[in-house]
């Protein structure tokens, strides 16, 4: 799918908001991705899954990891369409873990999902849990890489639309300095 019909698709949904965000990272931006708005559409869900999952299928997926609670629709979409499991990682005193009897076997095929990343933070996680527990990490790959390039990793990723967003620390926000009140929409302390 190209760009303009992937931002298509999030401005009608609603899910591309304009305004003074938090974002998980810490970080100050005047746009702000709420993906669940989109993926509140199975079929918006299944066409940018699809994205991913025809893009990782020759990796042999045995199971998706996201991160919850961003990443939990996208890892189960996109392990529908691959025929695998899919588990999700929580924090527990600040530290990304598998619970829930969740569990990465040793020796299996790993995808790491999100629905969005800016520093790629939380999907760095979940890369070294899967990577700790044994698992072969083939990817990672999200809905919105909004970092502009910035977030790297050390497995092969994909995004389904890439978005050169502006962000700032807090201290250097212009929008703090107009006094705008900034908002805080994601999922980090859920």
């Amino acid at each position: 799918m190209d760009k303009e019909h992937a931002l298509q698709i999030f401005r009608s949904t609603g899910a591309l908001l304009e305004g003074h965000f938090r974002l998980t990272s810490g970080l100050h931006s005047p746009n702000y991705f709420q993906c669940a708005r989109v993926l509140q559409y199975p079929r918006y869900a299944e066409l940018f899954c699809q994205e991913i999952a025809e893009r990782f299928r020759p990796d042999g997926i045995e199971v998706v990891v996201s991160p919850a609670i961003g990443g939990i629709v996208v890892g189960q979409e996109v392990a529908r369409l691959l025929g695998c499991r899919a588990v999700f990682a929580e924090r527990e005193e600040n530290l990304m873990t598998l619970r829930r009897g969740f569990e990465i076997r040793a020796g299996e095929s790993v995808l790491a999902v999100e629905d969005v990343v800016t520093t790629g933070g939380s999907v760095k996680e979940v890369i070294d849990l899967a990577q700790q527990a044994g698992g072969k990490v083939k990817g990672a790959a999200f809905l919105v890489d909004r970092s502009g390039g910035r977030a790297l990793f050390s497995v092969p990723f994909f995004a389904a639309l890439r978005m050169d967003v502006l962000t700032y620390p807090p201290e250097e926000c212009p929008l703090c300095k107009q006094g705008l009140a900034v908002v805080k929409p994601g999922s980090r302390k859920v």
